[in-house]
């Protein structure tokens, strides 16, 4: 016997002991997709046989069971199950899971049975038991259907049962091995010539021929080129002037392979009505009767069957590209995807209801989108809106073609819409759709993110990335993050990006110097990386912008409200200006550059995301500044020159010179040139800031415009395009200094150590060190996105006025920079992911997902002076 049993379905053995179970779950299923009884009792118990403890255990036995089948794990019972009452519980467990159940009956003879159990030292029951469990089978084998059971295999031979093959089969509506391209289009209701606009509009051409003539086929069939696949969500009869050519263009398509499809509602109601079923003639319906009723009755009959087969084979939603997309007619909830269940299929025929109707007397529709949290993309449609609007990675496309609005197709994977009017207004709709004015300027989503849940980021999260996989956030890092974000961030719908932190190059052994190029050089060379991008390290702090075109785009695309037209935070989130007015001015300036330069136009975007740095230090870090690195250096500037006097005055009264005293004199004499050289390098990153102008916004990357996050382009095409807008406003905004090293060639890299050693002898902070690509994977995964090598005045500010001492130093250069470089990769990752979830239009959530973790991760215990 061959057995087909659905990849997804709950698995009930059933048999009397000693009928072989156990033997038929090892030798067909995994261990873990096994749950026994007689192992359940064992964990409750320490005893396999223990029958007192069998409640327990079957409490266990559920209870495993169904957390599998609510993971969408195949599930298999081994028990005897020879009672009903033992089966209805598994029958039940598989309808609330939407799981199929499947019974598998194995029952050779009683002496079979009683032969294996007497072999079996644990198994010391008289032969009534199994006398008592075959009786009880018999009288229950004839009502395994009527108990709910899908599938029913049994078995009565042991020959039978040790030549048994199990075949899995996927439920019709798995078709996760299609990757399409695919075009998800909305309801057509009739639309036959919009239909067919819109359908070469797609790229789809009439070329193709159906393998079997039929009176519903049409000829030729819609075939694209390319190979893409349209899919259907539903509905495609009723209420529109063409119904039936509608029908023979999609069942064409759909025999032809060029095309899927869904049922909907109204397509189900006119298959009860064609298979002689009492339906009300409403809603549309009469259109299409008054279709079919205008067929010869030569050709009616036969097209009236075909058309019932076609609608009756149609599956209640699809699940595609491995799980990454969803269509159904009315949506799809993230427990019912892939599974077959009655209520799944009234859920995708339907959505769901609250029992309520509105003004208009149609029934009042439960958001489930609102709640929906799962990571397939799912397309629908039932619902007409004036405009396709995402909301939590879910999209209708139903734009109301038959009521004088749109038919609408997404194209997928590059979740592009594609739309062509109305013709005419075919039917009147009982509730208006069509805004009588514009539409708002906030998205569906964007309405929905005015709440953010903390849940969706407390706790310890995993959040998959492209570049470095799984990123674990832990729980204590995730606390302190929200503190941050609740506290002092700017408003959200601004934070799609944080930037990483970056770490050091390896610690040089040049006398000195706890830092030098030829390290940062050294290791981009030994991950075959051949060129690299050296930039100015700015004298500034780390600054994000995002800003908008107008304040309308702001709202459209961020969500905001109020006249905000753009936002500059720094590295945790925070407001960079406490002056509202000073950010307003600085943002002015950058929009006026990037209007001269035409940016808007250049890259088809209404915003930007810069990362960049803002000079001078001093502008956001006073209070540090003042409370810290000035406080170090007056103490120092002041008590070191009275010690210096007391130990010269000491000395002078010897009679005769004491090396030690004279040594401690020089101590303090370099201690007082190194505090004097520590007051000098922080005050090189302070100035008076009176208006805008005394600032410097120095921009270094283009992270991301509308539809695009830039990095696939390489470091030097950003410092390119970026020194075109700087040109505009030289004033305040600053192009980044840059040099390309060739990692081949020596004068190239001995040229890149000359230039920073220009740098830090005039008191830059360094460079940067990056690849010339932004992502970048060596023998061991991505590699580090960016090395920075400080100059060694710059150091003393970070480690202190006399860091570069004999004493200092050598415990310096001990320093350990494998959790910086581990904490600059997962933090670059997420920050990447974050940008390109807003890009791909993402639920702010998701977003958030990303940054809150590179804020989380910020309070890693990491030394800061790396």
């Amino acid at each position: 016997m061959n057995i087909k049993i659905p990849q997804l379905s709950l698995v009930v053995l059933v048999g009397p002991s000693g009928s072989g179970k156990s033997t038929f779950a090892r030798m067909h299923f995994l261990p873990t997709e096994v749950v026994s009884s007689d192992y359940c009792r064992g964990r409750v118990s320490d005893d396999e046989n223990n029958q007192a403890a069998s409640k327990d255990a079957f409490d266990l036995l559920h209870y495993i069971a169904a957390k599998r089948l609510k993971r969408g794990h195949l599930t298999v019972i081994d028990a005897t199950n020879v009672q009903p009452e033992a089966r209805k519980p598994l029958v039940e467990l598989a309808r609330r899971h939407h799981c199929l159940p499947v019974a598998i009956v194995l029952n050779p003879p009683e002496d079979v049975c009683q032969d294996r159990n007497r072999q079996r030292s644990d198994r010391q029951f008289g032969p009534h038991v199994i006398r008592q469990q075959r009786s009880q089978l018999r009288r229950s084998l004839k009502a395994l259907k009527r108990e709910g059971f899908r599938h029913i295999f049994a078995m009565n031979r042991v020959e039978e049962i040790d030549s048994a093959t199990v075949e899995r089969v996927p439920l019709w509506n798995d078709k996760r091995e299609l990757h399409g391209p695919f075009d998800m289009i909305g309801d057509v209701h009739g639309c036959c010539d919009e239909l067919e606009t819109l359908l070469g509009k797609l790229g789809y051409q009439p070329t193709g021929e159906p393998a079997n003539r039929s009176p519903l086929v049409a000829s030729p069939v819609y075939v694209h080129p390319a190979g893409r696949q349209a899919v259907f969500v539903g509905d495609l009869v009723d209420r529109g002037p063409r119904v039936l050519d509608v029908l023979r263009l999609v069942a064409g398509m759909v025999a032809y392979g060029s095309a899927l499809c869904v049922p909907g509602n109204h397509d189900v109601k006119l298959l009860r009505k064609l298979q002689g079923k009492q339906v009300q003639i409403k809603h549309g319906l009469a259109e299409t009767v008054a279709e079919i009723d205008a067929l010869t009755a030569e050709v009616r009959k036969p097209f009236c069957q075909e058309l019932a087969k076609f609608l009756d084979s149609l599956v209640s939603h699809y699940v595609l590209d491995d799980g990454k997309l969803v269509v159904a007619h009315a949506g799809m909830k993230e427990d019912y995807q892939g599974r077959g269940s009655g209520r799944v299929r009234e859920f995708a025929l339907y959505g769901e209801t609250t029992g309520e109707t509105d003004q208009f007397g149609l029934p009042v529709r439960h958001n489930w989108a609102a709640e929906y949290r799962g990571s397939a993309m799912v397309v629908y449609g039932h619902t007409p809106v004036p405009e396709p609007d995402w909301l939590n990675g879910t999209v209708n496309v139903d734009t109301g073609c038959v009521f004088g609005g749109k038919l609408t197709a997404l194209r997928y994977p590059e979740r592009e819409i594609v739309s062509v009017p109305a013709r005419q207004t075919y039917c009147e709709s009982a509730r208006p759709f069509l805004p009588d004015d514009h539409p708002a300027t906030r998205s569906t989503q964007q309405l929905q993110d005015d709440l953010l849940d903390a849940e969706d980021v407390l706790g310890k999260r995993i959040v998959a990335t492209r570049h470095q996989g799984n990123v674990t956030i832990r729980e204590e890092n995730a606390v302190a993050a929200l503190e941050v974000m609740s506290r002092f961030a700017v408003d959200p719908k601004w934070l799609v990006y944080l930037p990483p932190t970056m770490s050091p190059s390896e610690t040089s052994n040049e006398p000195g110097l706890l830092e030098h190029p030829a390290e940062a050089f050294a290791y981009f060379r030994n991950q075959g990386v051949p060129q690299v991008v050296c930039q100015e390290k700015h004298m500034g702090s780390r600054a994000v912008v995002v800003i908008a075109r107008d304040v309308e785009a702001a709202q459209r695309r961020f969500g905001v409200t109020g006249d905000q037209a753009g936002v500059v935070y720094t590295r945790t989130g925070r407001r960079f200006f406490p002056d509202e007015d000073q950010q307003h001015q600085l943002l002015a300036r950058l929009r006026g550059a990037l209007d001269d330069a035409g940016f808007w136009d250049d890259f088809q975007t209404d915003w930007a995301c810069l990362d960049c740095e803002l000079m001078p230090w001093s502008a956001k870090a006073q209070e540090l500044l003042r409370s810290q690195y000035a406080a170090v250096g007056a103490a120092g500037s002041a008590a070191l020159p009275e010690a210096i006097t007391a130990l010269q005055q000491a000395s002078g009264r010897l009679l005769e010179p004491d090396p030690r005293l004279d040594a401690t004199l020089g101590r303090f004499q370099k201690r007082r040139q190194s505090v004097e050289r520590f007051v000098t390098a922080y005050r090189q990153y302070c100035w008076n800031v009176q208006s805008i102008d005394d600032l410097k916004l120095a921009p270094f990357h283009l992270l991301a415009t509308e539809g695009k996050v830039h990095t696939n382009e390489s470091h030097r095409w950003h410092m390119q395009t970026l020194e075109r807008i700087c040109q505009r406003d030289d004033s305040v905004l600053l192009a980044t200094n840059y040099r390309v090293v060739d990692l081949t060639d020596v004068d190239s890299m001995a040229a890149g150590i000359d230039w920073w050693t220009q740098l830090t002898a005039s008191g830059g902070e360094g460079m940067v060190v990056k690849p010339t690509d932004w992502i970048v994977r060596g023998k061991r995964g991505l590699i580090q996105p960016a090395v920075k090598c400080r100059g060694k005045e710059y150091l003393r500010i970070i480690y202190g006025a006399d860091y570069d001492s004999a004493e200092n130093l050598p415990r310096l250069r001990s320093r350990s920079l494998g959790r910086k470089r581990s904490l600059a990769l997962r933090e670059f990752a997420l920050g990447i992911e974050a940008l390109e979830r807003f890009v791909r239009r993402e639920p702010l959530r998701q977003v958030h997902q990303c940054v809150f973790g590179v804020l989380a991760l910020e309070s890693e215990p990491v030394d800061p002076r790396l």
